[in-house]
């Protein structure tokens, strides 16, 4: 088990000469942002090391134990600075901040995952819920289909095995066998020693760990491998639990330590980290209280190369944690098994799913059954919090890519605001988007059909024929017109694409009428090939 002390994370370089700590004095840390005119062309690290004098004696005379390079690294202009000072962390900020060198100063802010976890005394561990509510969950109260229908969304997908999902918590169980064959191996990286890949990570096969500064993500606490099994354990394998994604490959970035707390750069640095090295959806599953430059850019940077990331609100049952509170950022709140908003959690009557102006949606999150850290066969385990709730999102985000990989994050965002279940809870719970449920309770089967049946109707046709009438009542003909005299094959698919009919017709006319079979109410795929094979007409029919 790995071990680090907040207060003590950085090491000392003995070649540099340090001012004596007073008895008093405690470690702070905070974050530089130079300005473009005063970026240093040289940077000696871990210590001291910029050539601006007054710079270097202010580093001095507050007691510098270390310089790491932080944010977008490419820049080079923002760096995380390791004091050993009786003066505080408001002091230090004015300090640096007066000296005219920097866009931003701002302490290091420190954040923590968003759960809890409760190991119960009964031996029931198949108990999802989340993805299919019968109304029997023992735990709490509970309400048939208060789910996401994941059942009927696998129908659909259960994940692109070439896409890769970054979890950043605190860690995660590499070798648990729900998850260790799917774990992100860095292709243009070998464990030698050397930074074969040159992205500044040294041997980083399978992630990195930036609570501990090495390449070993393990995880040391259980909320990492929690929330990563909520998102991507392996399913239909007759063992522990189904992930939302059954395939996708798991990159691993330890943010958190064996505590539960993290910086706020070290949640930047695996932004970063995961948007370079080809994640394609980020689950973030902590907060903090304080707003930082250097967090909201990192978002940002995922958001402008087109990485979603989907974070936890928080538990305190008030306002919104950032990053979450970032406009780029997905929000996630959590409910429980009766759909209502997660106010209190089961483990302390004071906490509640955080809400606010800066909410898009709401998921499944207490009481949410999951793997454990320190074993492969104990599931017997139960967590609740947002942090729960924000790795369904994540996990459906992926399914949406693994159908459409086209899709940016602002249709993804679209298509569940679209989709997702409003009206669902308590009497918060208002028309339309509110701070306490945000658009809704998101429904992986209906934005996954939305997903499917846009891909479907890209399909080129070479006619234009017409299909009337559209809503249409199961039973009832339906007019094809706008053709010539010849041989049709009549194809009706569900939203999944399964072909649930077909009929080839023959007409002298320049239409034909087809009595619509029996079909559940719902929306339905109606495609028109010629005898040739060539797709004349291709429709979707909503069927009332």
């Amino acid at each position: 088990m790995k071990k680090i002390s907040l207060l003590l994370i950085c090491f000392i370089v003995s070649h540099f000469s340090f001012a004596q700590s007073n008895p008093e004095s405690t470690i702070q840390q905070i974050i530089i942002k130079f300005k473009e005119d005063k970026k240093p062309e040289t940077v000696v690290l871990p210590a001291q090391g910029f050539e601006d004098p007054v710079l270097h004696l202010l580093n001095k005379d507050n007691g510098i134990q270390s310089i790491r390079l932080t944010g977008n690294k490419k820049n080079a202009d923002t760096y995380v600075l390791v004091l050993n000072t009786n003066k505080s962390l408001k002091d230090l900020v004015a300090l640096y901040q007066n000296t005219g060198l920097f866009d931003y100063v701002e302490p290091d802010f420190l954040g923590e995952g968003h759960g809890f976890e409760t190991i119960p005394d009964d031996t029931e561990f198949g108990q999802q819920w989340s993805h299919l509510n019968d109304g029997s969950f023992a735990l709490s109260n509970a309400t048939v289909d208060a789910d996401i229908d994941s059942e009927l969304a696998w129908d659909i997908t259960v994940g692109d095995p070439n896409l890769v999902v970054a979890i950043l918590d605190s860690g995660t169980k590499l070798d648990h066998p729900e998850l260790a064959a799917r774990i992100w191996n860095n292709p243009n990286e070998a464990n030698n020693g050397v930074d074969s890949d040159l992205n500044t990570f040294v041997d980083d096969v399978n992630g990195w760990d930036f609570a501990n500064d090495d390449n070993d993500p393990t995880d040391d606490h259980g909320h990492g491998t929690n929330v990563t099994g909520i998102a991507l354990a392996a399913g239909d394998n007759g063992l522990g639990y189904a992930g939302m994604n059954w395939n996708s490959k798991i990159m691993v970035c330890k943010i958190l330590d064996e505590d539960n707390v993290g910086f706020y750069s070290w949640w930047a640095d695996a932004i970063y980290y995961a948007v370079d090295n080809g994640a394609s959806v980020i689950n973030l599953s902590a907060g903090g209280n304080s707003a930082s430059f250097l967090l909201e850019n990192a978002v940002n940077y995922a958001y402008s190369n087109n990485v979603p990331v989907v974070v936890s609100t928080g538990n305190g049952n008030t306002s919104i944690q950032y990053p979450a509170r970032y406009h780029n950022a997905f929000a996630i709140g959590s409910t429980n098994s009766d759909d209502t908003r997660s106010v209190p959690f089961f483990w302390n009557s004071n906490t509640g799913s955080n809400y606010g102006p800066e909410l898009d949606f709401v998921a499944p999150g207490n009481y949410i059954y999951g793997l454990r850290y320190n074993s492969n066969t104990n599931y017997n385990s139960y967590w609740g919090g947002t942090s729960q709730a924000a790795p369904l999102v994540s996990g459906l985000l992926s399914l949406l890519l693994s159908v459409d990989p086209t899709l940016s994050v602002d249709e993804m965002r679209t298509i569940l605001e679209e989709t997702s279940e409003d009206q669902v809870g308590s009497f918060e719970d208002t028309e339309g988007w509110d701070p306490f449920y945000g658009h809704g309770r998101i429904n992986a089967f209906q934005a996954l059909s939305s997903v499917a049946m846009a891909v479907s109707t890209t399909e080129e046709v070479t006619q234009n024929t017409l299909i009337y009438p559209n809503p249409i009542a199961t039973g009832a003909p339906l007019e094809i017109s706008n053709l010539v005299a010849g041989k049709y094959t009549v194809t009706i698919y569900n939203v999944g694409g399964q072909q649930i009919y077909k009929e080839i017709i023959a007409t002298d006319h320049s239409s034909i009428t087809l009595i619509v079979p029996k079909l559940a109410t719902g929306t339905y795929l109606f495609k028109i090939a010629d005898k040739s094979g060539n797709k004349i007409a291709l429709e979707k029919i909503v069927v009332e």
